[in-house]
């Protein structure tokens, strides 16, 4: 009888202090890319699909919490320690823009437009800069109840997402009024907030459990306990039946979405995964570490059900949506946009 196969990882090597966040750009005519941040204080930008090399953003002078690149990957920006979020340009490496704030930049994200960089951190204020207008002073929503961990748009741009250091819950804000219109409870503090890619839903990690909430109306869909102190989760793009988690056991772990049983448990790094983020495509997913390494996973068929899941032409049987209308008495809006 054959035995299975563990699971190999791409293993990246380059940094050399933990890697605290990844960020996967949507797929472009060259592909897509994989951006990380690490302690190391350089960005490093990847090819998102072998995990090889491109370039390292230099500029930074102290740890970097977050990364991200624009919808086109042309540009990448990144949150620091050292008091500052910088725009860089992902061809040439080339630092376009540094925006000064008062204290630790903890997270930041590019608007889908791409025109505008949102901000957060220690300071308590989610910052929106206009790329455009780049030496006009920014919107500030200055009343986040704690210092900011993670953000994010929604809505096309019309909604923020911010989750706090210090305190639990989701808020969301409306950038015209620029008020916390929803917050969406949780026990602890959320340390990963992800948008899915059709921006039907919120995937949280809040430590001891991954939520996932209807993006539209901001029901709670999921909610999984796990079995570790959970940091970060990522839901599978495609079919959505998939998700991931990574925390302090060092392991990262494949989830069925429907039933929350653990389908593949992959270990390798040494440290606490900070972060885990899947592929645009679905078919990869990618971890940093305490240990300083990047780990790509392929998300392999007899795990996958990929057979299953594509018909003869090759195309996707049942995406997100078929697999919401599976959850008892779930209602999702069909065209995933906010309802006025």
């Amino acid at each position: 009888m054959e035995k299975k196969k563990a699971a190999v990882p791409l293993v990246c090597h380059g940094h050399s202090r933990p890697v605290v966040d990844l960020f996967y750009s949507p797929v472009t005519p060259d592909g897509y890319f994989l951006i990380s941040a690490s302690k190391d204080s350089n960005p490093m930008l990847r090819n998102g699909e072998t995990g090889d090399w491109i370039g390292t953003f230099e500029g930074h002078k102290g740890a970097v919490w977050s990364c991200c690149l624009d919808t086109n990957a042309l540009r990448a920006a990144s949150g620091s320690a050292d008091f500052s979020a910088k725009v860089w340009d992902a061809l040439t490496g080339d630092e376009l823009h540094s925006f000064e704030h008062k204290h630790i930049v903890r997270a930041c994200a590019f608007s889908k437009d791409t025109h505008l960089l949102l901000t957060g951190g220690m300071e308590k204020i989610l910052r929106v800069y206009d790329l455009n207008k780049p030496d006009v002073a920014p919107k500030e929503l200055d009343k986040s109840p704690g210092s900011v961990r993670t953000v994010a748009w929604l809505h096309n741009d019309q909604t923020i997402l911010s989750s706090c250091t210090d305190t639990g819950g989701v808020r969301l804000w409306d950038v015209r009024s620029e008020k916390i219109v929803q917050t969406l409870e949780t026990k602890g503090p959320v340390t990963s907030a992800e948008v899915s890619q059709d921006g039907r839903f919120i995937t949280t990690a809040d430590g001891s459990s991954v939520k996932f909430w209807d993006a539209n109306h901001f029901g709670l869909v999921k909610s999984y306990d796990m079995s570790f102190t959970v940091e970060s989760a990522s839901l599978e793009p495609k079919s959505g039946s998939k998700f991931i988690a990574g925390g302090e056991d060092m392991w990262v772990h494949v989830f069925d979405f429907l039933t929350g049983e653990e389908i593949t448990c992959n270990k390798g790094h040494h440290g606490p995964v900070h972060c885990v983020r899947f592929a645009p495509g679905g078919e990869s997913y990618a971890s940093g570490s305490e240990d300083g390494t990047i780990r790509i996973w392929q998300l392999s068929p007899a795990n996958a059900d990929a057979e299953e899941a594509v018909d003869t032409n090759g195309k996707p049987k049942a995406g997100v949506e078929e697999i919401a209308c599976k959850v008892e008495g779930f209602q999702i809006a069909k065209e995933g946009k906010a309802e006025e």
